[in-house]
């Protein structure tokens, strides 16, 4: 058995795990590497997909299942002369193997969302100085993470059942339930202790676990807003830079919240440097570092942590071409439109694992019942000898409208994010869609399990 040495697994500890599970179950055998899909077109003739490897390689295949994730197309920023920099630079996600020195470096960060938050805390503990270029200031909350010891790993082994029942039963598929009550069910003081509680403990509790009107009610969600400004206001000792981290134009939990260990205290130190790009953009990137409206940067090191073409991203990076040669990418120009988040009509025996208008959430346990339900749908077709699988136009039109009802409402759809489908970067993605299902996992693994009780009798199966 593998241990775990920490709540909040680094990366190196990750990647240690799933080597572990693909050793002991060998999974390599059916992996194969470095094999970028660039076409994907479906053949009604033969009920089968073309794909198309970046290196020209060719393959055929009955069933295409996607499991291309959520946030694996990374976006450089559009800024003139990103390939003149002379130093050392590279996206976060392009992170290199060996180990990169910072120690009396200069280094730049551009970008301050989940993974710049991560990426400035690290990088501030050992660079000669560090100037984080910050355009959107994001809410974020403690992680606290901790060791795990061995009777504690021994608990929680033996608590698994209860936890993954839990997970199953929450909206977000995590162990934080949302609290029943409003904001305003309860005294200041009751609902100021309650918040002091879920910001002292570990993980998204106080995104996830909070009362259930904050991402709902403006009052509530303002309260909790000020709430998160004063504890960013305690942390950070110059009220200025305090301000220009505070976010102005979005509510707590209406963007993605990256948990930090340490990220405010970061702005205190004398070797960090915070430049607000609303005040003084970015001009270019030069040989030499950055060039802004009112001053000129040298750097050693430049990260570019400006994140993701998210959800459908990946799916727009291959061509992928239906019934009639109809693209993907151009069907989704208006927002994606799918059955279940895992079929979409006009493209046969093509499966999605957590594609658009899935039932997101905490990860791992909402892609694992994502990837169980196409299994059984896939061993469905196979014992009754069928070759083609179809989401019905009416079916996604009618999935689709659902998603759309199920966010109105929702504070989360007024704010530009990689949630509604927003990236400067991206050409095309500055309009704000609905991206996800925001029912919660309960219900949408109701609807799921439905369809299949029905033997799929809402699918064109032949």
């Amino acid at each position: 058995l593998l241990d775990w040495e920490e709540h909040f697994a680094a990366q190196p500890e990750t990647e240690r795990y799933l080597n572990y599970v693909a050793d002991k179950f060998d999974l390599r055998r059916d992996i194969q590497f470095e094999s970028r899909v660039s076409e994907a077109h479906y053949q009604e003739n033969s009920r089968s997909w073309n794909l198309v490897l970046e290196d020209g390689r060719r393959y055929t295949t009955r069933l295409l299942i996607t499991a291309i994730g959520v946030l694996s197309a990374a976006t450089m920023p559009t800024i003139p002369g990103v390939e003149t920099f002379q130093g050392q630079s590279c996206h976060t996600h392009y992170w290199p193997k060996e180990p990169v020195c910072f120690d009396d470096k200069r280094v730049a960060v551009i970008g301050t969302g989940a993974t710049g938050v991560q990426t400035i805390t690290e990088v501030a503990k050992t660079a000669g100085h560090l100037t984080v270029f910050q355009r959107t200031p994001q809410w974020c909350a403690p992680l606290h993470n901790a060791k795990i010891s061995k009777e504690e790993m021994n608990q929680i082994r033996a608590d698994y059942a209860d936890i993954f029942a839990r997970c199953e039963a929450t909206f977000g598929c995590f162990i934080h339930a949302t609290d029943p009550r409003s904001a305003f069910e309860v005294t200041p003081e009751e609902r100021e202790a309650f918040w002091e509680k879920l910001y002292s403990e570990p993980g998204f509790g106080i995104w996830m676990g909070n009362f259930r009107d904050i991402l709902t009610d403006r009052k509530a969600n303002q309260l909790i807003s000020d709430f998160l400004a004063s504890k960013i206001r305690q942390r950070v000792k110059d009220p200025a830079v305090a301000e220009k981290l505070i976010p102005k134009n979005h509510g707590f939990g209406t963007r993605r919240v990256p948990l930090e260990s340490g990220y405010f205290e970061v702005y205190n130190q004398p070797n960090v440097n915070l430049v607000d790009i609303t005040e003084t953009p970015i001009d270019r990137i030069t040989p030499a570092g950055i060039k802004t409206s009112d001053a000129e940067y040298e750097f050693d090191i430049i990260i570019y942590a400006t994140g993701f073409d998210a959800i459908t991203g990946a799916f727009d990076r291959i061509d992928l071409r239906g019934v009639e040669g109809v693209s993907l990418k151009e069907k989704w120009q208006d927002g994606p439109q799918t059955f279940l988040g895992i079929l979409v009509d006009g493209f046969p025996n093509l499966l999605m694992v957590m594609g658009p208008h899935a039932g997101l959430g905490n990860f791992p346990r909402a892609a694992e019942y994502s990837a169980d339900w196409v299994t059984r749908l896939v061993a469905f077709a196979h014992d009754r000898g069928l070759t083609r699988i179809e989401a019905t136009e009416a079916g996604s039109q009618a999935w689709t409208d659902h998603v759309l009802a199920t966010s109105e409402g929702l504070l989360f759809t007024e704010v530009d994010s990689w949630m509604t489908g927003i990236n400067r970067n991206v050409e095309g993605k500055q309009v704000r869609r609905i991206m996800r299902y925001s029912g919660g996992h309960p219900a949408f693994r109701e609807r799921c399990e439905a369809v299949a009780a029905d033997a799929y009798r809402e699918l064109s199966l032949a």
